[in-house]
């Protein structure tokens, strides 16, 4: 084909996949419903961006600037439409942020002509990556997000030794922002995220300590910590409120995703939970809730993930993972929840804060062991037989309170007793 034939050929199937109708894939959980074509993709990226248009300086119509995914967006409605800041990685393995916009918020995603060209901090970095977005009470809107740099301190010859840093901006028409400073922390920050409301007067942060660049290390999970002032933002003390624990989804390591919903029976968490497996780390997302008056202290927290990598979901340029940075709550209570798999493309999956709420308060947590299960599984299975059991109820309390080690061997023992 000659230039006029590509360019036709290669635009025609550029709006076909943006004008392509998402539908909702059935029957699922009953917690949310995933959609069936991805909301971005490479391929979603404008023509204009990959290709040069000049016949004379590509007579080929050939790929000038590669791109090689788009993903880990973060998330916000704005002036009624549905966007994604979405990091944008090109064939060079440097990331950058891009605005897409829908009418609806599943399908017919299209960037905007231009990316962000975000200022650099007074230490520039080398990739900036996965920004969550926060329309906070003071006005503006903040996009928090990784940035990385190679590694001073690393031995001579070593060129992948990188630290991690959050940086931080902030915007009132998501065109034209402000760069702060990078918070100051005494450990590496990613998947650091600013809650939407002050907390006693001062900024909120939910932080992820680390020792490294990727390994958490002495790191204990999901960390709080209040920030006087965000222009010269600095985590002077860090609690965890969400732990890492042996043997679950959040063994290796676990993030906040997207800035926390608010709800008349507090606030909603969207976290991603990092396991160690023999096809390497796994990545899923989970639920959790806060108290509405005091967002560090955990009200509930429903056993295992939420949603996980399935069929395409798995295969990527970074496999078996998914994340979560970006979900919009409208005013109806519909929340649509956008997804990157595998370090490569954007899903969405919609529920709404009444079926979320019920997921988080009455699906059982996690009893840390196998005992446990069983018995969750079998008191269930007897509530729906109608048979009681008061006693295994009680054990199974005690399991949920952190009672593990005696609460597992009650159960153990009730449940090979039990006549079912």
């Amino acid at each position: 084909m000659n230039f006029n034939q590509r360019q036709k050929v290669v635009t025609k199937a550029y709006e076909q996949l943006i004008t392509r109708k998402n539908k909702p894939v059935l029957l699922g959980n009953g917690i949310f419903e995933r959609y069936e074509n991805p909301v971005l993709t490479r391929n979603h990226t404008p023509v204009f961006w990959r290709y040069d248009l000049n016949p004379e300086t590509n007579p080929y119509f050939m790929e000038r600037f590669g791109i090689g995914g788009t993903f880990n967006a973060g998330a916000i409605k704005w002036r009624g439409k549905y966007l994604l800041v979405a990091r944008v990685e090109g064939s060079d393995r440097k990331s950058f942020f891009a605005v897409a916009e829908s009418p609806n918020g599943v399908d017919n995603f299209r960037f905007w002509d231009y990316p962000i060209a975000m200022p650099e901090a007074d230490n520039p970095a080398t990739n900036i990556y996965d920004m969550r977005l926060t329309a906070h009470e003071d006005g503006w809107i903040y996009g928090i997000f990784c940035v990385e740099r190679k590694d001073s301190g690393a031995p001579a010859g070593d060129l992948s030794s990188a630290v991690a840093a959050a940086g931080i901006a902030r915007t009132r028409d998501l065109l034209t922002w402000e760069r702060l400073p990078d918070l100051k922390s005494k450990s590496q920050q990613r998947n650091v995220v600013l809650h939407p409301e002050f907390v006693g007067g001062k900024y909120a942060l939910y932080t992820r300590p680390q020792d490294g660049f990727i390994d958490a290390g002495s790191g204990g999970g999901i960390g709080w910590a209040l920030i006087d002032d965000i222009t010269r933002a600095e985590v002077k003390g860090e609690a965890i409120i969400n732990s890492r624990r042996y043997h679950t989804i959040k063994e290796v390591k676990n993030g906040e995703g997207a800035p926390p919903i608010k709800t008349p029976k507090g606030w909603l968490h969207l976290a991603h939970g990092v396991r160690g497996c023999a096809a390497g780390l796994r990545y899923v997302l989970y639920l959790y809730l806060t108290d509405l008056e005091h967002p560090d202290r955990l009200i509930a927290e429903p056993a295992g993930h939420l949603i996980a990598p399935t069929n395409g979901e798995r295969t990527g340029d970074v496999s078996n993972v998914l994340f979560s940075n970006g979900w919009i709550a409208d005013d109806d209570g519909t929340v649509f929840i956008y997804y990157a798999s595998s370090d490569t493309r954007m899903h969405v999956a919609v529920s709404s804060i009444d079926r979320l709420l019920d997921y988080c308060l009455h699906t059982a947590p996690d009893g840390y062991c196998s005992a446990a299960s069983v018995a969750t599984l079998t008191e269930l299975i007897r509530r729906n037989k109608h048979i009681p059991s008061e006693a295994l109820s009680d054990a199974l309390k005690k399991s949920e309170r952190g009672e593990d080690l005696v609460a597992c061997r009650d159960i153990e023992d009730m449940v090979t007793k039990l006549d079912i």
